[in-house]
Formats: C-alpha cells, structure tokens, sequence
C-alpha cells in the first residue's frame, strides 16, 4: 500500500517500546482502585465472568480498530477521523478534547502520590513513623483524618476558595515530569516506558508477594475473589464489568490512535492489540490481589488487638482506596514506610505513563492540524493544563474532580463516544479497508467477523450503556440537574456542561483550517446503488423511533406504550439486516453504498439500543448497586481456586499464544516488525 504521508513521521524506536508504552497508556491508578473495589463489590469472582467476555466483545476489537486507523493514516485523531470524510474530524477532536479535561486533573492526583511518597521517604529516615499511622477503629479515623482535613483541607461545597499550597508543588512536579518524558517525541517515550512500565509491575510484585504471606491474607482475598453468583442475574454487574473494561483501556480518548499513528510501516497491529489488552487485565487482577490481601492482614492484626475493623469498613472505591485504605493497613505491618514508599512509587508510575499518553495525544493532534513546532504547544498546553490544575487544589478541588471525573470517564462520556468511533467507521466509512489493512501486516489476521462487531455488537452494546444511564439521570429520585423544590445541583450540572461543550468546541476545531496533508487513501466510486431499499431501511429506523418517542409524550395506556417498544426492537434488527445487506453488497471498488443504508444503519443500532436500555431500567431501577456481599467464610473455598487458575490461564495462555504467532512469524523471515530506521520509508 502506497505511504498515507508524503513525509516522513517520527516513529517508535521497537515493537517494545511502542507495546510498553501502549501499556503504560491503558494501566494507570484506576487499575489498582476501581478494578479491585468494582470485583469486590458486584459480585467476586463471579463479576469476572461478564468482565472477560466484554474484553473479547468489546475491548480487543476496538483497540485493533484504534490501531488500524491511527496506523493506516499515520496521523492523530482528528486528522486520521478526517481521512474518511471532511466531517468526521469532529469525532476524533470530541475525544481529544475529553482526554484534555482529564489532563487537567489527572496530574493532581499524581501529586497526590507524589505527596504520600515523600511522607514515605520521609518515614524511612524517622524510624518508620507515617504521618497517618495509628491502631484500630482509631487508626482508620486517623487516616481518613490526615487525607481529608489535613492534607486536603476538605469541604463539602464546590466552592473555588483556599488553594492547597501544599500540593502545589508535587502538582508542578508532575507537570514538569510529564513535559521532560514527551518533549523530545515518541523515541524518547520509547526508551522511558522501558523505565516507568515495569517498575510499577515490580512494585505489585513484591506488594502481592508480602500480601499473601501475611497472616489473615485470605480473608480478605475471600471478599476478592469468592463468588457470589446472585450478583450475575442484576445487569447492573454486567453494565460495570462492560463499562469497566472499556474505560481501563484508554480507548476513545485517541491515545491509541496517536500511538499507533507512530508505528513503522510494517508495524504488526492485531497481535499487539491483543498483548496490550491481556496485560491491562492482569495488571488489575494482581493489583486486586496486592490490595485484598494487604487488607485482609489489616483486619487480622486489628483483630488481634482486640479493635477489630473489617476489611469492608475500609474498602472504599477511589481516592479513597489509594489514601486512606492501603496507607492505614500498610502503616499495621513491619517496616511499614518501606512498604509504603513501595506502594506509592507504584502508585506515581502507573500514573506517569497515562498522564503523559493523554498529553501526547492532545499535543500531536494540535500538530498535525496546525503544523506548529511540539517546542511551542507542548509548553503552552502544559501551563494551561497547570493552570486548570489549580481548580482541583482548593479545598472544595476534590469535588470538582469527583464529578468530572465521573462524568468524563463514565457512561454519559467516553462510553457515547466508543460508540460513535464505532458507528462512524463501521456505517459510514469502510470498515473492511481497516480490516485489509491490518491483516496485510500482522502476525494473524481477522476475519469477517470483526466488521460486525465494529458496526453492530459494540455500537449496540455501548449504546445500551448510555441510554441506560440517561434513563436513569431523568427518573433519578431527588432530581438530576434540579431537586423538586428547584435547588440546582452543582455538580451535575457543571458535569453536563463539560459534557455538551465539548463536542461544541470539537464543531469549531474541526471548521478550522488547518495545514493540507497529502494523503492517498482511495475515494469511493461516485457510482451509488441502493438508493431504494436504503431509503426503505431508513424509513423504517426512524418512524419505529418516532413511534415510541410520541409513546412516552402521550397519554396512552401501557400495552400502547409496551406495543411502540417491541416495535423499536423489530423495525431497528429489519433496518439493520437490510442496510447491512446493501453495505456488503454495493460498498466495492467500483459503487459505494447509498448514504440512506449508512445513515438507516445508524439511527437502527440506535433503535435496538434504546429498546435493550428501556427493558434493563424497567427491570432494575429499584435495585441498589454497589453493595458488597459479604463472603461465605475467611477462607477462598475451591471455586475461587478455580476462577483463579482460570484467569491466570487466560492471562498466561493468551500472552503465550501472542508471542508464539510473533516468533513464528519472524522465524519464516517474513516478519512484519522491524526495530525503525530513520529515513526508512516502510513500504
């Protein structure tokens, strides 16, 4: 295939290091907070069940297309989007614009790691002493106490009032360590990842290994791991487990994108997916390990004073895990602030790596659609990322980044976002030239199957999650953006303006000019056929939508109601069979598909979507979510040996067979990765 660019773009300088940092990229903090406390609480080691299959379904499948389409375009987001149509930029600048407003706080919680390991350091020279170290009930109210009020200055309000100077200066560090790490380009990333990717592993090695040798360990892996198979019929536990997976990964923000948009030109693609994707999930689940046993140790040692505190009073989800939880029971062990300069390096460069991926991301899509020297826009995107970073550093800071936080990296955000990479690529453009491109140059390549899960199951999938939580935004008891007696709630509403501007700024980025860039990418034939049964297909999509919309605005009894629902699902599976039909057919080098079968496609996905959310609210708006269950005994019983055996036999087999294709493929000589060269060209 002919170069997409006329010049020649800067590349990664091995496969390794581009897998690293890619790696470094998808694990970052929430691997070792929100993966362990969203296992312990919906359901054990039965949670793991719907969390591997949404890995499949969902996350290896479109890390593969974020891949593809950076690899193919050899640009970032925005400009990879645009190569499709002039008016798909927009897609790629709405998540570049996301992953912006998590640059803006995701450094703050760096420096709160930064924070906590110089007090770990600082222990180290002082006899062990932590600043938040104490017994029992006590012990736990003390480091609640430090985290919140005395290294925090915590208040309820939103108010933007009293910057923290203390966090300051670990929140400069951590800028100043994200723009020495990326200032000089990928190569430079390539050799730091080699650093900052595997220590943190070795960290959770060495924690997970005193974890288990301590006395009460499997108690608290019993809260980890034993199953509670109740949690499986809720499909609140699979909406978690889907959303889990797509949200570790970093997919959406265009991070992979821009990272593959790096690659060499005989870069491998499918099998580097896949290795990525098995060690974010291993990664988790030995986080999860280090952290239930430390807290079963914890209980133990409390116990045994005769103050006991159990491992649920403390295995909280969030910051709160990573800074009150662990450094209280790290703080109950020998050598404690050893132990906990351990964990909070850990901690700094799991954080690093994703930090800095998002940055890069947003300075290279800034470049390719300017043409302006990275030695000018990554120190002015840096001081004004800083300068948005002191918002969080007031004592009101935590709330603002709470709920931005959960509205950005939840369901309302990049979720609806997934689902439009997906449905932009797998409608409207060709999803089979991604497809092509990526088997041409890979260890093993896909199939068929995988355009159909790109332009349907994902969509359908992801679409069902955002509705579902919209269903849920406007039938929330107390009220979403108001309460019933008019009160504004500040969080969401400022969690909803993030949300609606930013696909507003991505119109007007996208309506900028920017630089021309040559590219070769073959256009459609003029030559269009379906224009009948496509206009049918659509037809059919929206007046099943119309229908149920005019159900729910209506006076009209339930069975009306029940009767324009099924309608949804049927109309929506015909217009999807047939716009399919019509794509596999008219889409070839010499007709394209009429844009009526594309946009039917589309507005059908949505239909089913909506039909699948209604059925989930109706049945589970009454269910509370999120309550840990409590073990059946303070000891792992077999079947939770045998979940373990069987992830590991995933991990191990999974990445085993990755390396195996990698190695076979280079032993035949015609292998499809080569260390970069400068100057090479790569056909």
């Amino acid at each position: 295939m002919a170069e997409m660019l006329e010049e020649q773009r800067e590349s990664w300088g091995t496969r390794g290091g581009f897998i690293l940092a890619a790696v470094g990229s998808a694990v970052g903090l929430g691997n070792l907070w929100g993966f362990p406390y969203k296992l312990y609480s919906y359901g054990g080691g039965a949670f793991l069940i719907p969390y591997i299959i949404a890995l499949f379904l969902v996350g290896i499948p479109l890390m593969i297309l974020e891949f593809s389409i950076g690899h193919y375009t050899q640009r970032a987001a925005p400009e990879a989007f645009k190569v499709g149509h002039k008016r798909f930029e927009v897609v790629g600048w709405w998540g570049i614009i996301l992953g912006f407003v998590i640059v803006t706080y995701y450094p703050v919680v760096l420096a709160y790691c930064l924070s906590f390991l110089g007090y770990s350091i600082a222990g180290m020279f002082n006899g062990g002493q932590l600043p938040w170290a104490g017994e029992g009930i006590k012990g736990v109210a003390g480091a609640k106490n430090f985290f919140f009020h005395t290294y925090l200055g915590y208040q309820k309000s939103m108010a933007l009032a009293d910057i923290r100077w203390n966090i300051v200066l670990p929140l400069l560090i951590a800028w100043l360590s994200m723009y020495f790490c990326i200032f000089k380009g990928v190569r430079l990333v390539g050799r730091i990842v080699w650093l900052t990717v595997p220590l943190p592993w070795l960290m959770l090695v060495i924690l997970t290994v005193r974890g288990l040798t301590l006395q009460g360990s499997m108690q608290g892996l019993a809260y980890y791991l034993d199953p509670v198979w109740s949690e499986l019929a809720k499909p609140v536990t699979w909406r978690y487990a889907f959303g889990q997976v797509f949200f570790s990964l970093s997919l959406a923000f265009g991070v992979m994108i821009t990272y593959a948009s790096f690659l060499h030109r005989k870069s491998d693609i499918n099998n580097n997916a896949v290795i990525i994707t098995l060690a974010d999930f291993a990664t988790s689940f030995v986080a999860g390990l280090a952290v239930f046993a430390t807290l079963g140790a914890m209980a133990f040692v409390t116990q045994q004073a005769g103050e006991p505190v159990a491992v649920e009073n403390v295995a909280e989800s969030g910051p709160s895990l990573a800074f009150v939880a662990f450094p209280y029971a790290l703080a109950q062990l020998p050598y404690s602030a050893y132990f906990s300069f351990i964990f909070f390096l850990a901690l700094v460069t799991l954080g690093i790596d994703s930090a800095f991926s998002i940055t890069e991301s947003v300075l290279a899509s800034i470049v390719d659609k300017t043409g302006w020297r990275r030695s000018i826009v990554l120190p002015a995107m840096s001081l004004v990322g800083l300068g948005f970073g002191l918002i969080y550093v007031t004592r009101g800071g935590l709330n603002w980044l709470g709920t931005i936080d959960g509205f950005v990296n939840g369901t309302r955000g990049i979720a609806l976002l997934g689902m439009m990479e997906c449905v932009v690529l797998g409608w409207l453009w060709r999803i089979g030239i991604l497809r092509r491109h990526a088997n041409s140059r890979s260890d093993w390549e896909l199939g068929k199957w995988w355009d159909y899960t790109i332009r349907i199951v994902i969509p359908l999938l992801l679409g069902t999650l955002f509705f579902w939580q919209l269903f849920d935004d406007i039938n929330r008891e107390g009220g979403f953006l108001r309460t019933p007696q008019g009160k504004w709630l500040p969080g969401n509403c400022v969690g909803v303006g993030v949300l609606v501007l930013a696909p507003l700024f991505a119109v007007v980025l996208s309506l900028l000019k920017g630089r021309q860039s040559s590219s070769l990418v073959p256009r459609p034939s003029s030559l269009v056929k379906g224009r009948l049964s496509g206009a049918f297909a659509l037809g059919l999509a929206l007046f099943a939508a119309a229908m149920y919309v005019v159900s729910l605005n209506i006076a009209v009894s339930s069975s009306v109601k029940n009767m324009a629902l099924w309608a949804l699902l049927f109309g929506g599976i015909i217009a999807i069979v047939l716009s399919n039909y019509i794509l596999e057919k008219h889409n070839t080098s010499a007709t394209q598909a009429s844009w009526f079968a594309k946009w039917a496609g589309v507005i059908a996905t949505m239909d089913v979507s909506v039909f699948i959310a209604a059925v989930l609210f109706q049945s589970t708006h009454t269910v509370k979510a999120g309550e840990a269950a409590a073990p059946i005994s303070n000891k792992l019983n077999g079947v939770s040996y045998i979940i373990l055996a069987a992830v590991f036999l995933i991990i191990v087999g999974g990445l085993g067979w990755c390396f195996y294709r990698a190695l076979t493929v280079a032993s035949r000589g015609t292998g499809v990765q080569h260390p970069d060269e400068v100057g090479d060209e790569g056909q």
